[in-house]
């Protein structure tokens, strides 16, 4: 038995079937997708997520994005020009992580200041590292090392 309304809503349905607004939509005659999954509660959030490109680290608890960011810090920081840089941008993480000391919230995870000096000299080596693989001399040539005879390409373990 309907009553009135759905006796209403079922009769605008049939007159938009007839009138072909049903037709060609995306996604007809498809199967509907997770519909073979077990149930999940969270399956609208996630959905969110993957539709509008979000990273998953934004649902973590301020004291692990903190960790995740200290532990990801020399290849943030591997881009920076200068060493001002540097230490405004270790700075500026500090600053969050004092925050974070002062009234924490969340579940309890040891998180510390960064050192900055020690992040400067990370910073330097790993400048001075890239600097010398860019300009490391180029592998000797395999066509010259053929004309080279092989007894002088050989070391002797023992003196004359």
């Amino acid at each position: 038995m309907t009553t009135g309304w759905e006796a209403a809503v079922e009769a605008q349905i049939r007159s938009a079937q007839e009138r072909g607004e049903f037709d060609n939509l995306p996604g007809a005659g498809k199967p509907i997708p997770g519909r073979d999954l077990p149930y999940d509660e969270g399956w609208w959030i996630r959905s969110f997520m993957e539709r509008e490109q979000i990273p998953s680290d934004l649902m973590l608890p301020t004291p692990l994005q903190l960790r995740r960011r200290i532990e990801q810090l020399p290849t943030e920081l591997r881009d920076l020009p200068t060493e001002e840089a540097v230490r405004s941008y270790v700075a500026a993480l500090n600053t969050e992580v004092v925050a974070w000391l002062r009234t924490p919230t969340g579940p309890r995870v040891v998180v510390r200041p960064v050192n900055v000096d020690e992040a400067v000299r990370r910073w330097r080596a790993d400048r001075d590292r890239v600097a010398a693989e860019r300009t490391a001399p180029a592998p000797a040539d395999p066509q010259e090392r053929a004309r080279t005879p092989a007894r002088s390409r050989r070391r002797r373990w023992w003196r004359r």
